[in-house]
Parts: C-alpha cells; sequence; structure tokens
C-alpha cells in the first residue's frame, strides 16, 4: 500500500528534519544522498567492528563501519560505492580492492525514511590509521568471525547495544565464507 499524502516539515534541526504524514511523525536526514554500511572480513577471516558511543542511545555501540554519501559539499550526487571505499577507509584505515553492492534497506521504518545500502568490502589492505574523520572518536575491532556472537554478547552484558545491521551484515558474511 502506498500513500500520495504530502509530507510535511514540522521543525528543521541542522541535520534532521521531524516531519508528518498522514499524521504520522518521523525524522528525516537533510543533504545527503543516501547512507552505506559496509560488511568487510579481513584475509585472516576478521570482522571489522567499529565502537563509539552514542547520545541517543547513552552507551557505547557496535556498528559495522558506515557513513553518509552526498553530504560534503561538491559530492551531493555521490556515487555510494564512492562513498562506502571512503567511509571504510576514514573509519577503518582500510582501502578495499572491490566493494559489492549487496542489500538496500529501512533502517527503523517507524520513525525514519532512511535507507541503507550495505556492501561487502573485499580484498582488504591496510593502509591508514582510521578512527574517523576530526568529529568521530571510534574504535577498531577486528573481530574472528566465528566468534563475533559471542564476542557482542559478551559487550552487550558490559552494557553497550549492537546495531541491528551487523547482525545482516553477519549474514552476508558467512554467506560469504559458506560459499
Amino acid at each position: 500500500m502506498s500513500s500520495s499524502a504530502e509530507k510535511r516539515v514540522v521543525t528543521s534541526g541542522k541535520y534532521v528534519n521531524l516531519a508528518t504524514r498522514n499524521g504520522w511523525e518521523f525524522v528525516e536526514r537533510k543533504n545527503l544522498c543516501g547512507i552505506v554500511g559496509i560488511v568487510a572480513v579481513t584475509d585472516a577471516g576478521n570482522l571489522l567492528l567499529i565502537e563509539q558511543y552514542r547520545p541517543p542511545m547513552d552507551k557505547v555501540v557496535f556498528e559495522l563501519p558506515a557513513g553518509l554519501a552526498g553530504d560534503i559539499a561538491g559530492s551531493e550526487a555521490e556515487d555510494l560505492a564512492i562513498a562506502a571505499r571512503r567511509e571504510l577507509l576514514e573509519e577503518t584505515g582500510y582501502e578495499a580492492q572491490e566493494m559489492i553492492r549487496l542489500v538496500d534497506g529501512a533502517s527503523s521504518a517507524g520513525i525514519t525514511d532512511e535507507v541503507v545500502t550495505l556492501f561487502r568490502a573485499t580484498g582488504l589492505r591496510k593502509t591508514g590509521p582510521g578512527g574517523g574523520d576530526g568529529n568521530e572518536r571510534l574504535t577498531l575491532h577486528e573481530v574472528p568471525l566465528v566468534e563475533v556472537d559471542h564476542w557482542l554478547a559478551q559487550r552487550c552484558r558490559e552494557g553497550a547495544a549492537v546495531d541491528m545491521k551487523v547482525y545482516s551484515g553477519l549474514y552476508f558474511a558467512n554467506a560469504a565464507v559458506d560459499r
């Protein structure tokens, strides 16, 4: 079922709008053309995960490397695969020989209109320090793929949270290993 009802912006912040459609409030991101997440497994079989404090959750969250596309002035129509390469290098210090588009999906359809495109990064090579841009405080974790579930469960017992896209990434990472 689709709706032709018009969206109305209720209030606008620096990075997001609060909007309504048919009386339903939701958040939309401003000034971007997409959101990317990267499923990156090293040749040694380690899944690359990012740890960072997230104010909305008020706790540390473990995530796939990810970021926004088209949010930099002059690159408003940035190709999503290029954004994925940029974000992977920026956050982890790894370059990918190939970036394979896997799937597009709603991140939280009841509260936001954002769609995340997941990529699998292959042919990884460490070429930089990672850690994010100047505004981010990220910690890279290289977790053996076979231990990720246990490792994440331990982090949750310690009070952290896990972004659900990590579990989607595990599905694709394990499917690639099973081939």
